[in-house]
């Protein structure tokens, strides 16, 4: 089990790390065009979001590899997973509901990476 959840773990920082440096890196307009939610939040927000996301990324990985407060593990994955809520929320204001299938799947795999980091395969 452990190492599913190394792999789950993994997908998830890759994806978290892509997503949150797009935010991050690119302005506002350009985000548009292919994200259209990004129209209701101003261009700090969209960037604080992106910087979550890393934030989340490193913190699903490197506590854990690294045996450097372990506990930050579970909590970056706490943390993503309330982030995917919150995102389901506003594509379902926005009547966006394929996107909402997506944030449903990423928060039932940061959720799980949470529950098993804090509870059986703890560190």
């Amino acid at each position: 089990m452990n190492i599913a959840l190394w792999i789950i773990a993994g997908v998830l920082a890759a994806l978290f790390l892509v997503a949150g440096l797009t935010k991050a890196a690119q302005p506002k307009r350009n985000l548009a065009a292919n994200m259209a939610w990004v129209e209701d939040f101003s261009d700090s927000t969209i960037k604080l979001i992106g910087v979550a996301e890393i934030l989340g990324a490193v913190g699903l990985i490197l506590p854990a590899a690294l045996d450097i407060a372990p506990i930050l593990t579970p909590l970056a994955a706490s943390g993503l997973a309330v982030t995917m809520v919150l995102a389901a929320v506003v594509h379902a204001r926005r009547q966006e509901y394929p996107m909402i299938a997506v944030n449903v799947v990423l928060f039932a795999l940061t959720a799980f990476v949470a529950v098993m980091r804090f509870g059986p395969q703890a560190f």
